[in-house]
C-alpha cells in the first residue's frame, strides 16, 4: 500500500519510441464509475482499454450494500407510491450542497429515471417495494427507503421529501453492489473492452501542446506505455492512503475502519496533480457511528460536554456525525430512558453506564452542574407538546426522556466505532473533463467516481447512494464525451 503524497512525474509523448498498445480511451480503475465510462465509451464507438490494480473487478463499489441515488419519478417510487419528480429532486441536492454545482445537480436530477432504466438495462430490476422504517440500509430486498435529510429540517421546508435510496436486490448491508460489477463484467465482454487486470497506471502521458495523449503501466508481466486519444481516471480516493489522510483528512485517523480497498491511496488524484489538475474539498470526509438502527434510538437526546443539544437527533446518521466532529473534543452522547430502550442493542455506539437519576448521570460524564438537567427538562416539556421549537425535530420521533433510569451512549470520536472515506476530488466539467486552477480543462483528460468532485461534498449533506449513482452517471457521461472527442479529432 502506498503512503507517499509525492506527485509522479509526466511522460513527454515525443520520448516514447514504442507503445505496449494504442487506443481511442483507456480508463484507469474498475469500480463503478470505471466500468460504466467504459462500457458508454465502448457504446458510443471507442476502443477501450480498462486498467484494474487489482486481480478482480469492483473496488470499494463492491464492498457496498447497492444503494443508488435515483429519484425524479423512477418506476419504483411509482410503484410504491412515493411521488417526486426532477424540481424537487434538484431543489433538495442543492439545499445540501456546500457549494452547489447547479449544472451537475440538473442534469443528474432532469437524467435520473433515464440512468434508472439504464441501469435496470444491465441485467436487474430493482424492487417495487418500500422500506418505511429508519434504518441506514434495508435489511431485506426492500428497492426504495429515505437515505438522506429530504424529511429532515430545515431541507424539508425546502423540497417535497421524497425516499430516492434504490437498492439492489441483494438482502443485508454490504456486498450487494457486485451484483451491478459482475453485470458490468458481462456487458463489456460484449462490447469488446479489454480488462487488464493486476496492471497499474503509473505516470501520464503528456503532448508538446499540454494535452494528456496516454499513460504508462506497470504490471507482473512488465511495463509498457498506451498510447491514447483520451484518459479516464476512476481510480478511487485516498483513505487508505495515512500520509494523504495526515495532511488532508486528520480526524480519520481516530476511526477503527475506513470504508475502502487498498487501492483507495489517491494514486489517481496525484496522476491528476502531475498535470495541474485542481483538487476540490480535500478536507471533507463522510465519516459516521449512526445511532440507528433501531429506530428507537432516535427517540433520545444528544447532548456535548457541556450537556447541550447541537443537532435534531432525526438527521441522516452522517449529518449528525458531522455536527459532533465540530462539538469541544468531539465529544458528545445519547441518552435515553428506560421506556425507549431497546433489546436490539446498536454495537457502533458504546453503552457508558445506567443512572437513577439525570443529576448523577450528569456528574458521572462531567458535564457541568445543572446544564444536562436544564436541557432535558427542556427537551421533554417540549417533546410532551409535539414541539421542538429548538431543533425541530419531527413529531414522529418527539417523546419525552422523563422515565428513569436512564442510559447514556458515547458517540464521541474515537470512542464510537466511525467509518469513513474521503470525499474530495478532482475539479470537473459537466462531462468529466478535469479542470485546472486556472479554471481551463486539461485536454484529453477526464476524472469520474471517487477520483472527481461531484454532487456529494461533505457528510452533513450526504445521502446514501449518491458514490454509486454519481458515479455510474457520470462515469458514463465521461465515456461519452471522451469517446466523441477521440472522433472529432480524427
Amino acid at each position: 500500500m502506498a503512503t507517499s503524497t509525492e506527485i509522479p512525474e509526466t511522460v513527454a509523448l515525443d520520448s516514447v519510441t514504442d507503445f505496449s498498445d494504442e487506443v481511442d480511451v483507456v480508463v484507469i480503475g474498475f469500480g463503478i464509475a470505471g466500468g460504466c465510462a467504459a462500457a458508454e465509451a465502448a457504446a458510443h464507438g471507442a476502443r477501450v482499454l480498462l486498467l484494474e490494480r487489482a486481480a478482480a473487478p469492483g473496488g470499494t463499489t463492491s464492498l457496498s450494500g447497492g444503494f443508488f441515488y435515483l429519484g425524479g419519478g423512477t418506476p419504483v417510487q411509482e410503484a410504491t407510491g412515493q411521488h417526486d419528480t426532477p424540481e424537487e429532486m434538484e431543489k433538495y441536492l442543492t439545499a445540501v450542497s456546500i457549494d452547489p454545482e447547479v449544472d451537475k445537480i440538473h442534469a443528474y436530477c432532469v437524467d435520473s429515471v433515464d440512468h434508472f432504466h439504464w441501469l435496470e438495462g444491465l441485467g436487474f430490476e430493482f424492487e417495487r417495494s418500500f422500506y418505511p422504517e429508519k434504518a441506514v440500509i434495508q435489511p431485506g430486498t426492500e428497492g426504495l427507503m429515505y437515505t438522506g435529510n429530504e424529511k429532515v429540517w430545515p431541507f424539508n421546508t425546502m423540497a417535497k421529501p421524497a425516499p430516492r435510496g434504490h437498492k439492489v436486490p441483494v438482502p443485508g448491508e454490504t456486498g450487494g453492489a457486485s451484483l451491478v460489477i459482475d453485470l458490468l463484467v458481462k456487458r463489456l465482454d460484449e462490447l469488446g473492452v479489454e480488462v487488464r487486470y493486476e496492471t497499474g497506471a503509473r505516470q501520464l502521458v503528456v503532448d508538446s501542446d499540454g494535452s494528456v495523449a496516454g499513460v504508462t503501466w506497470k504490471s507482473s508481466d512488465g511495463q509498457g506505455v498506451i498510447r491514447a486519444g483520451s484518459v479516464i481516471i476512476a481510480a478511487g480516493g485516498f483513505v487508505m492512503n495515512p500520509d494523504m489522510v495526515a495532511e488532508h483528512t486528520p480526524y480519520l485517523a481516530e476511526k477503527p475502519f475506513v470504508l475502502g480497498n487498498t487501492y483507495d491511496d489517491g494514486l489517481g488524484l496525484r496522476l491528476g496533480r502531475s498535470v495541474g489538475a485542481e483538487l476540490k474539498y480535500m478536507d471533507k470526509a463522510f465519516i459516521t457511528a449512526p445511532i440507528y438502527p433501531p429506530a428507537s434510538m432516535v427517540m433520545g437526546v444528544i447532548v456535548n460536554k457541556f450537556g447541550e443539544r447541537f443537532v435534531t437527533e432525526d438527521s441522516y446518521h452522517a449529518r449528525t456525525s458531522g455536527f459532533i466532529l465540530e462539538q469541544p473534543d468531539s465529544v458528545a452522547y445519547l441518552i435515553v430512558d428506560e421506556a425507549h430502550m431497546n433489546p436490539n442493542q446498536n454495537y457502533l455506539i458504546p453503552l457508558i453506564d445506567g443512572w437513577e437519576t439525570i443529576e448523577e448521570m450528569e456528574k458521572d460524564l462531567g458535564i457541568p452542574e445543572g446544564n444536562l438537567q436544564r436541557t432535558m427538562a427542556r427537551y421533554n416539556e417540549n417533546a410532551a407538546k409535539k414541539e421542538d421549537p429548538d431543533f425541530h425535530k419531527a413529531a414522529e420521533f418527539l417523546e419525552p426522556q422523563d422515565t428513569g433510569p436512564w442510559a447514556a451512549y458515547n458517540l464521541s470520536l474515537g470512542k464510537a466505532m466511525y467509518a469513513g472515506f474521503t470525499m474530495g476530488g478532482m475539479a470537473t466539467s459537466l462531462d468529466g473533463e478535469v479542470i485546472d486552477e486556472s479554471g481551463k480543462v486539461i485536454k484529453g483528460l477526464y476524472a469520474a467516481g471517487a477520483s472527481a468532485s461531484n454532487i456529494a461534498q461533505d457528510c452533513k449533506g450526504y445521502c446514501s447512494g449518491t458514490q454509486l449513482g454519481e458515479g455510474s452517471y457520470f462515469g458514463r457521461r465521461a465515456g461519452r464525451h471522451a469517446a466523441a472527442r477521440v472522433k472529432a479529432d480524427a
